[in-house]
């Protein structure tokens, strides 16, 4: 497998583990719950616990992948799963997506391209 590809997959495993721990933060009420209370409530949620192995898997995942290509390529690189979380909480979240956010996306995206090609 291409490393580029580890990286990527890595970027997606991360991204997808962050917005299922917002659903499952979205769906737990914590409010007059102590602390160990709140803890137990977070940790029993299907969403956050999914978020959580998607995210350990994403880490797993980049060890390989830093393995077999430059930290100083590989590491910017992550700047696109700010871009897909924006783009999965705007489509399953339904959170909002401003042109000035697009602008900022895109400022993103193409500072990840020139580096790729670096």
């Amino acid at each position: 497998m291409h490393p580029y590809i580890l990286v990527f997959i890595s970027i997606i495993l991360g991204s997808s583990g962050q917005v299922a721990m917002k659903l499952g933060t979205s769906q737990v009420s914590t409010t007059g719950l102590g602390f160990l209370a709140m803890l137990f409530k977070y940790f029993t949620n299907i969403p956050i616990l999914t978020g959580l192995l998607l995210y350990t898997l994403s880490a797993v995942v980049w060890i390989f992948a830093i393995s077999k290509v430059q930290l100083s390529i590989a590491y910017p690189m992550v700047a696109s799963g700010y871009v897909l979380v924006v783009l999965l909480s705007y489509l399953l979240l339904h959170e909002p997506l401003s042109s000035l956010r697009v602008l900022g996306l895109m400022t993103i995206v193409a500072g990840v391209i020139i580096i790729a090609n670096s």
